[in-house]
């Protein structure tokens, strides 16, 4: 039985991305060279396919990583001197801000309880501060600021660079980058696409900061060093070999998104979104695990099971349907349910009806 992945990433592939991995194949995109006009071409194509899709404006570059989890390390080395601040709302958050701390920075923690977030009021940050770090969907706790609370945040610190991690959420909010100066995420969660592939996009006060460090003296990295990123990547290169069959993947899937239409994607997901918490409400076994409705994740839906996660996992198993368990301390208590562009409005009908029939 061929099985449907609702897990969080990786997860389903995107509905197209078989074709484009054939086409691939029989271009023999993996063996060309990354130095070459061909790489550049498909460089250059997935970099204005994501600037259309996610109107990046002129200004930011966009970078190839080898994850979103890499990125951690370049924005501290290459956008602080000092002192970060980072805004904790679950594990993945809390392991920026640990890495901060290895690095050997002054590393504030502004925390939330699991299933909420910092409110603007709530949210003090020191002047000294040289970057404000934001997970926006914490994926192990279904929990995301409302693209209100980027604006708040930098109409209270406008001298501060802003750093976002839309790992499970991009592309479906629509962050408007006058508030933010950094944005990245990886290709495995809502673009529906094979694990390997990071992408970083920064902003004028990112790489303006990043020269600045330099110049005094400051080490920003070695071959990673923003500023000789940002002078690759004009010429549509990379510093290093770079995963480039999933350059073009995601070039040719933002293709696709921009063909089916940024706005029907994201009505899309709203519907979904409410499809499965109206399941888990009325579910008498179930319980959202985010209590405000203004903060639950759109892309990852998060219920508490009170013990029986084993039970609903295996369940949905049987009919080809696979979740994810909690994450972290939560893994027995809660299962994680996927919601990406790649789940079709029907195929999250179904789920629902099945989690509906299921009971401990």
């Amino acid at each position: 039985m061929r099985k449907i992945f609702f897990t969080p990433g990786p997860t389903e592939l995107y509905y197209t991305v078989e074709g484009h991995i054939k086409t691939a194949l029989n271009e023999q995109i993996p063996s060309i060279s990354h130095r070459g006009s061909e790489f550049k071409r498909l460089f250059q194509q997935a970099s204005e396919h994501l600037r259309l899709l996610l109107n990046i404006p002129d200004g930011f570059e966009i970078l190839f990583t080898s994850s979103a989890t890499e990125v951690w390390e370049h924005l501290v080395r290459n956008c602080v001197k000092y002192e970060i601040a980072h805004l904790v709302n679950g594990v993945f958050s809390r392991r920026a801000w640990e890495y901060s701390g290895l690095i050997g920075l002054r590393n504030e923690m502004i925390e939330a309880v699991d299933g909420s977030c910092s409110e603007p009021n709530e949210t003090k940050i020191s002047d000294s501060c040289e970057l404000i770090m934001i997970t926006h969907n914490e994926s192990s706790t279904g929990v995301a600021y409302p693209i209100e609370f980027l604006k708040e945040v930098r109409r209270k610190y406008p001298k501060q660079i802003i750093a976002v991690d839309g790992v499970s959420s991009v592309p479906i909010p629509e962050f408007d980058f006058n508030d933010i100066d950094s944005l990245y995420f990886s290709v495995q969660k809502s673009f529906g696409l094979p694990a390997g592939l990071g992408v970083w996009i920064v902003g004028p006060k990112c790489i303006q900061k990043s020269e600045q460090l330099r110049k005094s003296g400051v080490c920003i990295g070695t071959y990673r060093a923003l500023p000789t990123m940002v002078k690759r990547v004009k010429a549509y290169q990379t510093i290093e070999t770079p995963n480039i069959l999933g350059i073009y993947l995601l070039g040719k899937v933002a293709e696709d998104m921009l063909i089916k239409g940024i706005d029907q994607i994201r009505r899309e997901s709203k519907y979904k979104a409410a499809v499965l918490y109206q399941t888990i409400l009325d579910h008498p076994d179930l319980e959202a695990f985010v209590n405000n409705p203004k903060y639950r994740s759109e892309t990852v839906v998060v219920a508490k099971t009170f013990g029986f996660t084993e039970h609903f996992i295996n369940k949905l198993d049987n009919h080809g349907m696979v979740i994810s368990s909690g994450y972290g301390e939560y893994k027995t208590q809660h299962i994680r349910i996927a919601n990406f562009p790649t789940h079709s409005k029907e195929i999250v009908e179904t789920i629902s009806d099945l989690l509906s029939t299921v009971h401990r």
